[in-house]
């Protein structure tokens, strides 16, 4: 069981590297701190949207192959009178599940505000 736990610490660290912490850029402490809360945020909304909208193997996929088949692909939004509705290249092979993403994000049970 400790084991597990120290990998999962080890996926985080490899994914936290593959959005941005790999190496600060700046030289001033500030900016660097800046950099540092952009990342984690970055890391954050990956891993979140990975759990809630996913299944399957997108749900455990590496940074760089989460862009290539999600964030890369062509849509279209398109607003109507009836409703909006996301337009997908039908031949992306990958366009099937983002498309089921974005109905269990419409239709999660959000708390109402």
């Amino acid at each position: 069981m400790e084991h597990r736990a120290h990998a999962r610490v080890e996926d985080r660290i490899r994914t936290g590297k593959d959005t941005g912490l790999r190496n600060l850029p700046f030289h001033a402490y500030t900016a660097n701190a800046c950099w540092l809360e952009l990342a984690l945020t970055a890391a954050d909304l990956l891993t979140w949207s990975q759990a809630l909208c996913f299944t399957g193997t997108l749900a455990r996929t590496e940074p760089a192959t989460y862009r290539y088949q999600i964030l890369h692909t062509a849509g279209l939004l398109v607003r109507t009178a009836r409703g909006r509705y996301l337009r997908l290249d039908t031949d992306w092979p990958w366009a099937h599940q983002l498309a089921t993403a974005f109905d269990r994000l419409r239709t999660a049970p959000w708390p109402a505000t």
